[in-house]
């Protein structure tokens, strides 16, 4: 493409275009309908532009000019209560469950790897000795030790919202970070098993796993899957970086990463009931089959809510993304 010919071919459309926008009074019908013909066609510029000729001072005027337009043509959209209705009901269960074979094994290996320290702690009494004195270790997992203490230590409220704010911390790090070519997610998801871990093989070696399973089984389930879909979507926004697919890589950079960002809000839901769960039930004095069951039916109510409503919403066509007259124009990329 020359560059100069273009713009000489088609800097009137563009005058004329930021000339309608410009006007103070409201358009005729003729002029609204040049104005829309106007900006479909400097839209096709700007893509033909930016695939075939990028000039950033250029590039940079017509996408001004277009997202006048479009705001323009469009108008102004407020986010209404069918917006959230479908968010809960479409966008958030769609978003994961579409990402589920990132999730699904990320939680199988993390469990594992949990397991397999729990059990190296457990079983290593020199691992033990350099985590903490024998007689801090013995604090810490007796009857009424810090184990036990910790989920009572504050009232109620106050150590949900606590637990929910560093929880919800957590999986936005998990989203975010996912960027950066996996690492940071890979990292603070390991940190999390090892807490788990040390927990396991502490209160194991001490013949207390009973009582630690009773313990954080009724929030953690449904708090680590939270955490856990939150370090499987980083993963694949990750991967996205490294292997975009057939999109460019900046669109499909903004498409995972539209997603995610609800996800985050959706998750944020999730370590809610997770955290109330662990504020009022797990240091209640219901017995430890209730605390459990409590958890485990949590746990199966988002699992049924993001493989039932979300796999429907799925196949339907849902992404999780925002609706498509909310997305930027993309640009065409070659087959």
């Amino acid at each position: 493409m020359d560059l100069d010919v273009f713009v000489s071919a088609h800097r009137a459309e563009w005058d004329r275009l930021d000339a309608l926008l410009g006007r103070q009074r409201r358009l005729t019908g003729a002029e609204a309908d040049e104005l829309v013909a106007l900006y479909q066609r400097t839209a096709t510029h700007l893509s033909l532009i930016q695939s075939s000729a990028p000039d950033p001072q250029l590039t940079g005027r017509l996408s001004q000019l277009v997202a006048r337009a479009r705001s323009a043509v469009t108008g102004t959209r407020r986010a209404s209560w069918r917006d959230v209705t479908r968010f809960l009901t479409h966008g958030f269960p769609a978003a994961v469950y579409r990402s589920r074979h990132w999730w699904v094994p990320t939680a199988l290996l993390s469990t594992a790897v949990a397991i397999v320290l729990g059990w190296w702690i457990g079983t290593h009494p020199e691992v033990q000795s350099s985590i903490a004195a024998p007689s801090e270790l013995r604090e810490l997992t007796r009857p009424g030790g810090e184990y036990e203490t910790y989920y009572s230590s504050h009232p109620a409220t106050s150590f949900a919202a606590q637990v929910w704010t560093n929880n919800a911390q957590a999986a936005a790090m998990c989203l975010v970070l996912g960027a950066f070519l996996c690492l940071p997610v890979v990292w603070i998801l390991f940190q999390n098993m090892l807490n788990v871990g040390v927990g396991i093989g502490l209160m194991s070696s001490a013949g207390r796993l009973d009582t630690f399973l009773g313990l954080i089984l009724p929030h953690g389930l449904l708090e680590l899957t939270a955490v856990f879909v939150a370090a499987g979507t980083g993963l694949r926004l990750g991967w996205t970086v490294i292997d975009p697919g057939p999109r460019s890589r900046r669109s499909a950079l903004a498409e995972e990463g539209r997603a995610a960002l609800g996800m985050a809000i959706g998750l944020a839901l999730v370590l809610f009931v997770s955290g109330a769960i662990e504020g009022f039930v797990t240091p209640s004095g219901l017995p430890t089959w209730a605390r459990i069951g409590i958890g485990i039916a949590a746990e199966l109510l988002f699992l049924a809510y993001v493989y039932i409503l979300g796999g429907r919403a799925a196949r339907a066509g849902e992404t999780g993304d925002v609706e498509e007259a909310e997305r930027s124009a993309s640009v065409p990329t070659a087959a």
